[in-house]
């Protein structure tokens, strides 16, 4: 009679298979995971590791410089710098006061600026204007298009010609969220508008300045100068009686403007000039040069000024060597920036005024005037 398998004496023999092929298969994910898992931590030592290769990672555009072309960014150590921070700190504050009525909280001057969003509601604030910019968008061409409108009327607000703007705070610059070009328009801004904040003194970064020469990334490191000696409340120090003046007592301040207006024009007729706006007919540095020339006996030669200065730059070498000229006449360096004088600043150009007439109102018979 026929039998039936013993399907008993099978079982274990499949389950023996079975078993087998499992732990082969357990054991090679074992090892892959191990792998992995290896060649993550050796990933990360080779990141963190002080033998690891010094150029600084500067994101995947960084290592698409054309020939001899450069970037570059602050130097790690240098953001934290605590002159640096309280800048920083000191803006956000401004910004955020100026810009309370629209409801908006700037956080991060890296995040929240770089694409004119905030600059055109800063600036509309500040100068009472609308911008006529394309509304908020989302794409690389638009916040740049946005953002050079932003930046001309900036820039011809603040009257710096596009050399020096572009220098400074380029679009590029700004959309690709560098601190330095950010700092250095706020700042300009804050100067401009004599913001009620005192920033500090000599904030200067060091910037890793990134070249590619024949297909290899070089690095060097510069100083930049952020803020100077008289970046605090009106830009040059502590408040004097200029600042009372405009403050509490107009009608004295057009005593004032007068009498430097007659004791200007009393020396610069000697060469058919006149002077009928104290405001803004000093801004090129032409006038006060030849002040100084006139007053100290002396003819400048004209090849050490720019007679008829088209640019800003023109303009703020003409300051600077009246300046120094003053210097040597034995005056004291003007706390005022040159950058003050040519953006049209009355109060600079005031202070700079009343130091000269100061020193030859005697010698030359002007009436004395006081500011106290």
């Amino acid at each position: 009679m026929a039998t039936s398998p013993n399907t008993s004496t099978l079982s274990p023999s499949k389950k023996k298979d079975e078993t087998f092929l499992d732990k082969i298969g357990t054991m090679g994910r074992k090892k892959k995971a191990k792998e992995v898992s290896e060649l993550q931590e050796e990933g990360k030592n080779a990141i963190e590791s002080p033998t690891s290769p010094t150029i600084p990672d500067i994101g995947p555009e960084g290592y698409q410089l054309a020939d001899n072309e450069e970037r570059s960014m602050i130097e790690p150590t240098s953001r934290e710098n605590p002159k640096l921070i309280e800048l920083i700190k000191v803006l956000l504050e401004w910004i955020n006061d100026e810009l309370a009525d629209h409801r908006i909280i700037v956080k991060d001057i890296e995040e929240d600026l770089f694409d004119g969003q905030i600059l055109q509601k800063l600036i509309e604030k500040l100068c009472k204007v609308r911008v006529e910019a394309r509304e908020v968008t989302q794409s690389e061409i638009g916040q740049k298009q946005k953002l050079r409108v932003v930046l001309d009327y900036i820039n011809h607000i603040l009257g710096v010609s596009p050399v020096w703007s572009q220098q400074k705070w380029s679009v590029d610059s700004v959309h690709s969220k560098n601190l330095v070009a950010i700092l250095h328009l706020l700042v300009a801004l804050a100067r401009h508008f004599h913001a009620p904040i005192r920033m500090p003194d000599n904030v200067v970064v060091t910037l890793i300045v990134i070249q590619k020469v024949e297909n290899i990334l070089q690095t060097r490191y510069v100083p930049e100068e952020i803020t100077t000696n008289w970046d605090d409340v009106d830009g040059r120090g502590e408040r004097d009686a200029f600042d009372t003046l405009f403050d509490h007592a107009p009608d004295k301040l057009n005593v004032v403007k007068k009498t430097l207006l007659t004791f200007v024009n009393k020396h610069l007729m000697r060469l058919n000039l006149e002077v009928t706006d104290l405001d803004n007919q000093f801004h090129d540095g032409v006038f006060l040069i030849m002040m100084m020339g006139l007053l100290e006996g002396y003819f400048t030669p004209l090849y050490q000024f720019h007679v008829t200065p088209t640019t800003f730059e023109h303009r703020v070498h003409n300051v600077k060597f009246a300046f120094e000229l003053m210097e040597d006449a034995g005056l004291q360096r003007p706390k005022a920036r040159p950058e003050d004088i040519v953006n049209q600043d009355l109060k600079s150009t005031l202070r700079v005024l009343y130091n000269i007439f100061t020193k030859y109102k005697s010698s030359h018979g002007s009436q004395a005037i006081a500011v106290q």
